[in-house]
């Protein structure tokens, strides 16, 4: 089962920030600066934690990981926009 997880990061480094940025493409949809809506199993998710721990550095770095719930449920309405619409996340598996 997929969970949707919202991500966002504070990353202090430039170069960290381009490589993390990088990371995150290939598990979600990047909805603003540094914004990710990401539907992972639990695999992915431990997946993509290991490859951001080798990135950040966790006394200068923040990543933040929100469990919405479940991508078919309630996952797919907990995003609401105001202003300038994003685009919302994708169902379905991404293929990277």
């Amino acid at each position: 089962m997929r969970q949707r997880y919202l991500v966002t990061y504070d990353i202090s480094d430039p170069k960290r920030l381009r490589q993390v940025f990088r990371i995150m493409k290939g598990y979600g949809n990047h909805l603003q600066l540094s914004v990710f809506s990401c539907d992972l199993t639990e695999m992915t998710l431990v997946t993509m934690k290991a490859a951001l721990n080798e990135v950040i550095h966790a006394i200068e770095d923040a990543v933040l990981i929100v469990d919405i719930g479940p991508s078919d449920g309630r996952g797919m309405t907990s995003f609401e926009c105001l202003g300038r619409a994003t685009r919302p996340p994708e169902k379905g598996p991404k293929i990277v």
